[in-house]
C-alpha cells in the first residue's frame, strides 16, 4: 500500500565546476513514486526534517521510513519528527564483507 513503507537515501553528484552535489532521494516502495528528490550542496539532520515536513503535508505520512545510519538520518532532529509523527524509523544494519566463521562453518 502506498505511504507504507519509503526508502531514503542520498545519492552525490558533482557540477562540472568540481562543486559537489548530495541529493536526497526518497522511494515509495510499492508504488516506486519518489516524492522527494532534492539537490543541496549541503543537507543536514534539520533540513532532512524540513524536506520531509513539506512533502508530508502534502502526500501524507508514512507509516516507515527504512534509512541507513548516516549522521542525517540518525540525528535528534530525525528522531523527534519521526516520533511526533508516529513514523517508525528502520535503520539497516552494516553489511559485512565475510561472514563470521560459526557461520560459514555451520552452512548459515
Amino acid at each position: 500500500m502506498s505511504n507504507d513503507v519509503w526508502a531514503m537515501d542520498f545519492v552525490h553528484d558533482q557540477l562540472a565546476t568540481g562543486r559537489k552535489l548530495r541529493i536526497l532521494t526518497v522511494v515509495d516502495t510499492y508504488s516506486r513514486v519518489s516524492p522527494v528528490v532534492d539537490p543541496r550542496f549541503s543537507y543536514r539532520g534539520e533540513d532532512v526534517v524540513a524536506t520531509l515536513d513539506s512533502v508530508c503535508r502534502q502526500v501524507g505520512y508514512p507509516k516507515t521510513i527504512r534509512v541507513d545510519n548516516g549522521s542525517e538520518f540518525v540525528s535528534r532532529d530525525m528522531d523527534l519528527w519521526a516520533y511526533q509523527r508516529g513514523v517508525i524509523l528502520d535503520f539497516s544494519h552494516p553489511t559485512r564483507a565475510v561472514q563470521p566463521r560459526d557461520q560459514a562453518k555451520n552452512g548459515g
